[in-house]
């Protein structure tokens, strides 16, 4: 009976069991009422006592533990419950959060140990301290707050409840980022009692997002703002002349020359090309300009004040200046320039995206003008690009509705007169546009991926036009670039070959030096594929682009084209025309080569070819292109000479 008396005087293991789990907040309390109740156990029954300590010794190192994980928030301070590791920097999410308590007077009372260790301070040093005073740091002095202080500030003034509320503070002369949630607390009798709440350090996760944001609107190679930037900075200089009734501008910079770079010395040669630009484009700015990269070689500046726009001229020229300075890269020294277009705004646009189209337009311009120079937007410069827009869109349609056509001008003996060939010649009338002049269409063309299928069906046109000539005379195609960039073009001429019956010693492909400024290699390969068939090849307006004779030596032309500014020079017995035409001819005597004179107009000009020993001549003294039925009519009333 005393046994179960004193027994049932103790406590059960599972009371003791949960009244840790409801004290264990208050760990010193719940130990010390263990150990008395386990000694009481000695005098009633020795062996029960024994059981109840080794009871009490499980449940005071669970309280132990549950101490260490709630982390000395309720004063277990002998506990070292606080890692070393700083706190921004700790995995466990525990580690990262405290709470945080204010009197009416914004005073911070009962300071925990996580807080403390968050200020980097003793708990009592910042009991009673002002919590904002000591959240802005050196800042509360100057009365430079961040914004998101002052925020916090207002909702403690108003007492309002905040939560997510995320602001800068400066502890030990590091900045850190903060969140803290919060509401007003109340006394015994409902009167405002200050403010409680938590706080988490946020700086890994806000540091992952500047850098992520930085990633977004900087460029990684150069490490200068990209277009996403540039567009806002444009947004922002365009808000700012509305506002004040100025102007801002706006340039766009393309570097002349930068695909050669690649394409003779590799990318990595090229992207540090890009580095160094960018690092002396950032050089010539100023406070009042901002410099990024849009992509590629495009670089652009934003400047805050275009209202002068001599100032803004005479900076896009000191770009092109400094830009223009040999490079010196991995022992090799590059010269490169820069082409710049001009826009300003709001004059030339009121929107960043409508700015940057007008820069853009005017940069085209710059480079149909040769490169290396600047252009300023105009109006006409907008309706020639939407006259562009409205051609290209007609342009599509062409092939399907047949309105494109061939025109044959005689190719002539220079000594007898006596046709050996026609140059086929693209002529495109639309309903809408009229008569389109090729050095329209052509280029726009190209621009337009549509040279392909265009130049297939000049082709193919001209070869089943030639093939009921007489066997002696040829017909010549004009071939751009961009066919011979495709791998099926060789493939498209033995097609046309073949569907017409034409032999390929009667077709004749002209190309210009064009060709072999861009994929050299491929387009030499494509002509050997050409030339294997029988095809003849010549070279037209030989001498006005960048004439190499490397170009003659790994490609068997059979012709090559003097260009008409040589004949009508020659004419005027300019010394240069004629040495030119003189060592043209010469050299293609040498290797086998005739010689087109192009342009010939007059019989003092023929003459004059005569004389410099061109073989053939081509020009208006023989005949314009003339549609097919005219150059059938050539042989079928017997002449055998243009001119008769």
């Amino acid at each position: 009976m005393t046994l179960r008396t004193s027994s049932a005087a103790l406590p059960s293991a599972s009371g003791v069991a949960g009244y840790v789990l409801l004290a264990s907040a208050v760990p010193l309390v719940a130990i010390a009422w263990m150990i008395v109740s386990g000694a009481a156990g000695f005098w009633p029954a020795f062996s029960v006592a024994l059981a109840t300590l080794a009871v009490d010794a499980v449940l005071i190192q669970r309280c132990v533990q549950r101490a260490r994980d709630h982390g000395g928030e309720t004063g277990f301070a002998a506990l070292p419950v606080v890692s070393a590791q700083p706190l921004h920097a700790a995995d466990d999410h525990h580690a990262a959060d405290w709470s945080w308590q204010i009197d009416a007077n914004r005073n911070l009372t009962g300071v925990s140990a996580r807080l403390a260790y968050a200020f980097r301070q003793e708990a009592a040093a910042l009991e009673g301290r002002s919590f904002l005073q000591l959240l802005a740091g050196d800042t509360w002095e100057s009365g430079n707050f961040s914004a998101a202080l002052r925020t916090l500030s207002e909702k403690i003034k108003a007492r309002e409840a905040f939560e997510e509320l995320i602001l800068p503070v400066q502890i030990a002369g590091e900045t850190l980022w903060w969140e803290l949630n919060g509401r007003p607390d109340q006394d015994g009798r409902g009167g405002f009692a200050g403010f409680r709440g938590t706080g988490s350090d946020v700086t890994a996760e806000r540091r992952s997002a500047d850098k992520i944001n930085r990633m977004a609107r900087y460029d990684t190679l150069t490490g200068l703002p990209n277009r996403l930037h540039m567009a806002e900075a444009i947004g922002s200089a365009l808000t700012e002349a509305e506002q004040w009734r100025s102007r801002c501008a706006f340039l766009i910079i393309d570097i002349d020359r930068f695909k050669s770079v690649n394409d003779t010395l590799g990318h990595a040669v090229g992207d540090r090309l890009l580095t160094r630009v960018g690092e002396r484009l950032a050089s010539l700015m100023t406070a009042k300009e901002l410099c990024g990269r849009l992509g590629g070689d495009e670089f652009g500046v934003v400047i805050k004040d275009g209202s002068d726009q001599g100032r803004v001229e005479k900076l896009a020229h000191r770009i092109i200046d400094e830009l223009s300075h040999p490079y010196d890269i991995d022992n090799h020294i590059l010269y490169v320039g820069a082409s710049i277009g001009a826009a300003i705004g709001p004059r030339d646009g009121n929107s960043a995206e409508m700015l940057m189209r007008s820069a853009d337009l005017a940069l085209h311009r710059a480079k149909d003008a040769g490169g290396g120079t600047l252009h300023v937007y105009e109006p006409q410069l907008h309706v020639n690009a939407e006259e562009r827009r409205v051609m290209e869109i007609a342009l599509r349609r062409a092939l399907a509705n047949k309105e494109l056509e061939l025109h044959y001008q005689p190719v002539v003996s220079a000594e007898s007169g006596t046709i050996e060939g026609f140059e086929a010649l693209m002529r495109w009338k639309n309903p809408q546009l009229g008569n389109v002049p090729p050095d329209k269409f052509i280029p726009l063309a190209e621009e337009a991926r549509l040279i392909g299928p265009i130049g297939e069906w000049a082709l193919n046109a001209a070869c089943q036009e030639a093939v009921i000539w007489p066997s002696t005379v040829r017909v010549a195609v004009n071939i751009s670039a961009e066919q011979l960039h495709d791998r099926n073009f060789a493939k498209s001429v033995a097609d046309a070959l073949q569907r017409s019956g034409l032999p390929p010693h009667r077709l004749e492909l002209e190309v210009t030096e064009s060709v072999f400024m861009t994929e050299a290699p491929h387009a030499i390969a494509v002509l050997r594929d050409v030339l294997a068939m029988g095809v003849n090849l010549s070279l037209d307006d030989f001498g006005t682009g960048y004439s190499s004779l490397g170009y003659l030596s790994r490609t068997k032309f059979s012709t090559i084209k003097i260009d008409r500014s040589f004949v009508q020079g020659a004419s005027r017995n300019a010394p240069e025309s004629v040495a030119i035409i003189r060592a043209v001819v010469a050299l293609a005597d040498s290797l086998g080569m005739a010689t087109t004179a192009e342009g010939v107009e007059t019989d003092d000009e023929l003459a004059m070819i005569r004389r410099l020993g061109c073989r053939k001549v081509q020009g208006y003294l023989f005949g314009r292109p003339m549609i097919a039925a005219d150059a059938r009519a050539l042989f079928t009333s017997g002449r055998k000479s243009a001119a008769a």
